[in-house]
């Protein structure tokens, strides 16, 4: 947008003031002056809603009405049906939300709307359930604060006709029509009907490449789009802090401030997240001195790289490519789904610990 020049010796200041109270006159500002006016506004507005609930139904927001919202799995609470380590006794992630339906057709079907939780573009639609227990799925990616987000929503009925990947679409724009489709045995029942929404880093776009080198018998039917490289943040609580904070939230903020599972080092100086989520990296003198050796990233527990500092040749202490440096005992014994480290005398990287660490930095 061009620089729109304020007139010497006006201010905008008083406008604001009389714009927020309802008391500006036609006469109060020139037509420059009003245009930067209403931009102001429009992105403190859109600041203040970086995400959007992705159905009609915001009882998330409602004291207590928890029950309304989620769809917890067969005969368990509503608390399954949140993210997290909230399945089999805390050892199964379910890394998104499971938001109930409010319409229902005359067969008791879902028909609830679903809609784009931000701006974004169309990154992966997939239409053929058989391929996956998200069923039909579609997967948008989101610009925000400088770092990629990826929206999932999962067993939808249909998905809006015409839409394709690289389309762009606008926040509360629909995008399909909530289900329960999935590739699984059991199946979603009609009174489970729901939609399975995620927000999600991608760890990287060379996924393919890595998992046909890594695992070469295994099918990968969704390319870069494969479940694994993608990974979580607890979308109710994104959700929920933004309406705590309005126009204060940040979203970058919140990533970082996530609960450390632990600390690792990569001996590698150049990988794809290091780029697409560069607000993440902390710059340091050091480095900026003496060049880059590795980096140090912290954890969290579902893996998601919450912070990375670049190290020099003369701070790296560990050997080898990859290293634990400090566990937060705390929450893994909180949060263990992810097993991606294990206490052997001494904490270590597991295989799973170490695949991440591998597709990382890939």
């Amino acid at each position: 947008m061009p620089v729109v020049p304020v007139p010497h010796g006006k201010s905008l200041v008083p406008s604001l003031e009389h714009a927020r109270h309802g008391k500006l006159r036609p006469s109060a500002l020139n037509r420059p002056a009003v245009i930067l006016l209403l931009f102001l506004i429009t992105t403190i507005c859109a600041r203040a809603e970086m995400f959007r609930l992705p159905t009609a139904n915001h009882a998330l927001f409602e004291k207590g009405a928890e029950e309304k919202f989620f769809v917890g799995t067969v005969g368990k609470p509503w608390t399954s049906g949140t993210f997290g380590c909230v399945r089999s006794e805390g050892w199964q992630m379910h890394e998104g939300l499971d938001i109930r339906c409010l319409q229902r057709d005359k067969r008791g079907e879902p028909t609830d709307p679903v809609m784009a939780t931000a701006d974004g573009t169309v990154a992966y639609i997939n239409n053929k359930p058989s391929l996956s227990n998200y069923g039909n799925y579609i997967i948008l990616r989101h610009q925000i604060e400088n770092i990629e987000i990826f929206s999932v929503y999962a067993h939808l009925h249909s998905i809006r006709d015409g839409l394709k990947a690289g389309q762009t679409v606008k926040a509360g724009e629909t995008i399909g029509i909530m289900g329960r489709t999935a590739n699984t045995h059991e199946g979603i029942s009609k009174d489970r009907a729901h939609v399975h929404f995620e927000l999600n880093v991608l760890l990287n776009d060379r996924f393919a490449e890595w998992h046909k080198k890594k695992s070469p018998g295994e099918r990968n039917d969704h390319g870069n789009w494969n479940g694994k490289n993608l990974l979580g943040i607890d979308p109710r609580l994104v959700l929920l802090a933004q309406e705590k904070e309005g126009k204060n939230f940040s979203l970058v903020r919140f990533i970082r401030s996530e609960t450390e599972l632990c600390r690792v080092f990569v001996r590698e100086d150049n990988f794809p997240y290091l780029k697409r989520y560069g607000p993440l990296v902390v710059r340091t003198s050091a480095t900026e001195k003496e060049g880059i050796a590795g980096y140090e990233i912290a954890l969290d527990f579902n893996g998601v790289p919450i912070e990375l500092i670049p190290r020099s040749a003369s701070e790296i202490k560990a050997k080898g490519k990859f290293a634990l440096l400090s566990v937060n005992e705390a929450e893994e014994k909180k949060n263990p789904a992810r097993r991606l480290v294990v206490k052997k005398g001494r904490w270590e990287l597991t295989s799973h610990g170490l695949n991440l660490l591998d597709l990382l930095t890939y």
